[in-house]
């Protein structure tokens, strides 16, 4: 079997298509993620906080060299992507959660009870002839 063949056949598996398509349409929700945190989340916190950078903290510990560069250890910006991470963790919990109960709200609507079978309905109505004739 020939390389490009095979390369085919991995290629177009139905397991592999839909795994693209699920990073594909995984990055895009990525993307609403980031800009409702971003955007919608993070300046009402932000304004609460008093706008708090916590990126600015660190603590520079002396060289231990003549002319070498102090050792700068960033704790803020580790606390900051850990409020980040929070902050998005929990608006992805509120949109599934919201996503959640739209799709149990569509559950939960009565439906119509199918119909019945035509040739239920022909004997029905030969039925209810027979009834009048009566």
């Amino acid at each position: 079997m020939s390389i490009v063949k095979e390369f085919r056949e991995f290629a177009v598996k139905g397991n592999v298509v839909d795994m693209a398509v699920g990073i594909i349409i995984g990055a895009a929700f990525g993307k609403i993620v980031s800009s409702l945190v971003s955007d919608v989340v993070t300046p009402p916190l932000g304004y609460l906080i008093g706008g708090v950078d916590f990126t600015q903290l660190a603590v520079n510990l002396p060289a231990l060299q003549d002319g070498a560069e102090p050792v700068t250890i960033r704790y803020g910006v580790f606390l900051q992507a850990t409020f980040d991470f929070l902050i998005v963790a929990f608006a992805i919990f509120l949109l599934v959660k919201l996503i959640n109960r739209l799709r149990r709200a569509e559950e939960a609507k009565p439906t119509a009870p199918p119909a019945p079978p035509r040739q239920e309905v022909l004997l029905e109505e030969i039925r209810d002839l027979l009834k009048q004739q009566r």
